[in-house]
């Protein structure tokens, strides 16, 4: 049934908004890194930023209307209102704002190829063409249970080392590099970006058991399709129990205590948990959905200040 909303309201809905902390989450620890290791740089950090937010948009907006036009979101979907299958907005409109936002973010990344060169180049597009054919395409990867991959590796790993090395490759390099500098994607940077690449992903776990069944009457295989709720939800708990080992594994290689900040999330990581082991309906589901991106944001920005501190003690 068509909801009579704003045309402000209704691009809020489209665009969510409230996943916009997960966005800028990885963002914030590849900074807080790169300020423990000298090389903050804060152009180009606001740039992956702002990159990062609209890569989000954008494949917020993908989802919303590839589900739609595929038949995925269905009436009995217990997840938040999607204006396509909603009838609020006009496919073709959504459409035509997917592209527009992955523009812009192409734009953005102009400078940070300037800055990053080649790697930059080859990270861009392949983030801009994952957004895409997450849902759509001929292969939508997403309903091949592929979606967790495509969130850890893009919305983690890549994000986190990414914002390091936009930073430290001004220190190491003239602009425009064909390839990647030495010291500018350490293996710091690699391991700090398992907390965000888990708790991204175990975003997207929350939201497949809620979606488990209709999704699978919609012929749309997530990997919780494919495992059950079980297995789906020892996933969950491997990536959150993950991002809490990182902390540690930093401290005992001569870390200061403060990088064990993000430990102090655990109790909210343990309550979402009950949630996550005993439910499946929306009605809990949903707000764990939104708590595990709470979790997500406060980790991240606990686990960056504690990177970060050495600069200011």
């Amino acid at each position: 049934m068509t909801e009579t909303v704003s045309p402000t309201k209704a691009w809020l809905m489209a665009a969510r908004p409230q996943t916009l902390p997960a966005g800028a989450a990885p963002v914030i620890v590849g900074t807080g890194l790169a300020v423990h290791e000298g090389v903050f740089a804060p152009l180009p950090a606001v740039f992956a930023l702002v990159g990062a937010l609209l890569l989000q948009v954008g494949t917020n907006f993908a989802n919303d209307y590839y589900d739609a036009v595929r038949g995925a979101d269905t009436e009995d979907r217990e997840g938040f209102t999607r204006v396509t299958a909603g009838g609020i907005i006009d496919p073709q409109r959504v459409k035509t704002a997917m592209y527009a936002t992955f523009g812009l973010a192409i734009v953005i990344g102009v400078y940070l190829v300037y800055i990053g060169g080649l790697p930059i180049v080859v990270v861009g597009l392949a983030s801009v063409v994952a957004g895409i054919t997450y849902t759509g395409g001929p292969l939508p990867y997403g309903y091949r249970g592929l979606g967790d991959v495509f969130v850890f590796v893009f919305f983690g790993l890549v994000a986190v080392a990414g914002t390091y090395y936009v930073q430290a490759v001004t220190y190491a390099s003239d602009p425009l590099p064909l390839g990647v500098p030495p010291e500018t994607v350490p293996v710091a940077a690699v391991v700090a970006a398992l907390p965000a690449a888990g708790l991204s992903t175990a975003i997207l776990v929350v939201n497949n058991i809620r979606d488990k069944e209709t999704d699978a009457a919609a012929g749309k295989r997530t990997l919780a399709v494919i495992l059950g709720y079980r297995l789906s939800r020892i996933e969950w708990t491997a990536l959150v129990g993950m991002a809490y080992v990182v902390p540690v594994v930093f401290w005992a290689d001569g870390y200061i205590p403060a990088v064990l900040l993000p430990l102090l999330t655990a109790p909210l990581a343990a309550r979402i948990g009950r949630t996550v082991w005993t439910r499946t309906e929306g009605e809990a589901l949903n707000p764990a959905l939104e708590q595990t991106g709470k979790l997500l944001f406060a980790h991240s920005l606990l686990f960056a200040i504690g990177l970060a501190a050495p600069a200011f003690v």
